[in-house]
Formats: C-alpha cells, structure tokens, sequence
C-alpha cells in the first residue's frame, strides 16, 4: 500500500490561473474567439496538466493490460475465455485492430500480462506483471484478494514508471482485453454510482437477450454475496474487479502523479477510472473521455466522472482503441496552440478593427 499512497500523494490539483492564461493565448490566434471549440479546450487542459506552455505530446503511448475473469465460467461472454490468450498474440503480432490505430496515430502499444489464465511465451514486447492465472469466479466470493488487489494497483503504477523512466510518456491511453471483463465493470459502476445493475449492464462482445439476463443475474448474486463498500474502492476491485482493471488504475494514478494527461478509452478503462478517482477525487482533471462506448453503462459512469466524450463511433471494443483517436484530436489541440499564428504576426487584422 505504501507505494500506492506515495503515488497518490504525488498528484495535485491542476491550476486554474493556467487555463485562464492559455485561453488568453488561444485567443491572439488568427481566428474569432473560441471558434475551434472542444479543440481548444483540449490545449488548454494539457496546458494545465503538464504546466507547460507549450506542451508537445510526441511520446504517445497505450498501455493494454490483460487479465482473465473467473466468472467467465458462468456464460456471460459470447466467446470462451480462451480467447483472451489469444488475442494477446494478436496484439504482439500487431494484428489487432488496436495496433493498426496505434500506427495511424503515431502511439507506441504497451501489452500488459496482469492475470491472463494461460501461461504466454516469454516475448520482449509483452511485459509480465501477472498475480495470478485469472480472479476467481466473482458469484462464488471474492474475486480477488484485498492484497492481490493492491498488488495489481502497484503494479499498473510500475508499468508506467518504467516506461516513463526509459522512454517518457506525454500522454498516456489505457486499453484493455479480457473476457467477461465488462461483467466486472458493470459490477464496479453498479456500486460506485449507486445505479441499479439493469441499468449499468450491456451485450459486451455481443450476447442475445437469454445471455443478457443471466449476465445481470451474475452480477446481482455477485454483488449481494461479496457486498463490496461502496466507499472503499480497493474493496469493491478486490470483490468484483479484475487483474487488468487494477493494472489500469495503477497507471492513471501514476500518470496523473507524472503530471501527464490521460485519454481514457471505453467501458472498462472508465470503471477503473471510477476506481482511481475513490482513491484520489481531483484526478478527474487529468482524464479525457476519448468517446462514448455502445455499452449501457458507458454514459452513466462518464456522468460520474463529469465528462463529455470527444467521439461517438458506436465503438464497443476496447484495447485501447478509442483512446487512440481520442490522442489524435488532444494532439491535434496542442498543435493549433503551438503552431497557429498570432493576429500580429501573421499581421491579420483583429474583429472590429
């Protein structure tokens, strides 16, 4: 817990008075005031993040954790959790949808083995930070331990200091793959949001409506039996979550403490983003909402958090997709404040005048 709370300690609120000065900047550019929209708005936000002037956000990167579900067992998914090992040799393939989007924006890919339930190859693009081959199944008990829940937060926090420390990072993505880990992050925006569990619940990788109503009906029984505290996040990762969410819920805390924006990507990137935020209120402002996923509680946990999503593709996949074009338009952002002109120096006369 102690690396944790270090981290924790390390994240500040963002300064006001700098958004006020980047807006004042954004507003000499050669264009009326605030016709750019959402795109200023991103400047300003990673302008306030970094506290740099003039941030560049070359070193892109999307951090991809894995991790099996033992609650996969109880036929909540359309696809058997075998899949899940072997997509991660798709994605260290680069065959994965999210390896294609990565390349077209310029993003480097980080796979992370978090508890996949099968032994993978030992390979340099995959990175081992496994505690344990797959939680156990969430309708039985716990899913995880309280210490292998703290285990995964730290080392979701490792991951990205490692990174940092070897290659830098100016804006991160989080990106995830496991099967029926979108019955876990029902289960978390169930009980951060006090929402009813009907509501929070969708298809995932696609079910039918006989599927649907049992996956509802795990989640129920999961959440009466394991009665997770809605006010101690580390107990509701532990009851109901998943190795790949803690991972997810290291890095956000540790980019946040790096001063270093987040783009968050869908369902399950927004459930962990749920759970850092118990842990550390003010990191909310280190979050972008990348887009709106098609899964029911998708919206409903990006209320919560207070976001808008920048795009709406009826996307439902995760990786980290999503979070590939959201970094895309932040550094778009960025560009216009760093490149544009001002009225004076492109010698443009002001409105009015």
């Amino acid at each position: 817990m102690r690396k944790i709370t270090e981290t924790i300690g390390k994240i500040k609120p963002i300064d006001a008075r700098i958004l006020k000065e980047a807006q004042r900047r954004l507003d000499n550019l050669t264009k009326p005031e605030r016709s750019l929209g959402r795109l200023e708005e991103l400047a300003k936000k990673v302008v306030a993040i970094t506290g740099r002037e003039n941030p560049t956000l070359d070193r892109k990167v999307i951090f991809t954790m894995v991790g099996d579900h033992g609650v996969a067992r109880q036929g909540v998914s359309a696809f058997p959790q075998g899949v899940t090992v072997q997509m991660v040799h798709n994605f260290l393939q680069g065959g994965a949808a999210i390896n294609v989007l990565a390349r077209g924006v310029g993003a480097k890919v980080l796979v992370v083995d978090m508890g996949v339930a099968h032994k993978i190859k030992s390979s340099k693009n995959l990175i081992n930070k496994k505690v344990a081959s797959g939680t156990q199944d969430m309708m039985k008990g716990s899913a995880m331990s309280r210490k292998q829940a703290l285990e995964s937060i730290r080392g979701g926090i490792e991951i990205f200091e490692e990174e940092w420390a070897m290659s830098g990072v100016d804006i991160a993505g989080t990106g995830d793959m496991g099967i029926a880990n979108t019955t876990s992050s029902s289960a978390i925006v169930a009980c951060i949001t006090g929402c009813k569990v009907q509501d929070v619940t969708g298809r995932g990788t696609g079910i039918d409506d006989e599927r649907l109503r049992r996956k509802m009906e795990v989640i129920e029984k999961a959440l009466k039996i394991n009665q997770p505290d809605p006010h101690d996040p580390i107990d509701i990762l532990s009851k109901v979550g998943g190795f790949e969410i803690g991972g997810l819920v290291g890095c956000i805390l540790a980019a946040a403490a790096h001063r270093v924006p987040i783009v968050i990507d869908g369902f399950i990137s927004t459930a962990s983003a749920l759970i850092a935020c118990e842990l550390c209120p003010f990191l909310k402002d280190y979050l972008i909402a990348a887009h709106r996923s098609q899964e029911k509680g998708h919206q409903i946990a990006l209320n919560h958090l207070g976001k808008t999503p920048l795009l709406d593709l009826n996307m439902r996949l995760g990786e980290g997709t999503g979070a590939a074009l959201g970094m895309k338009l932040v550094e778009l952002g960025v560009k216009v404040l760093n490149e544009m002109a001002t009225f004076e120096e492109a010698r443009v006369s002001r409105e009015g005048n």
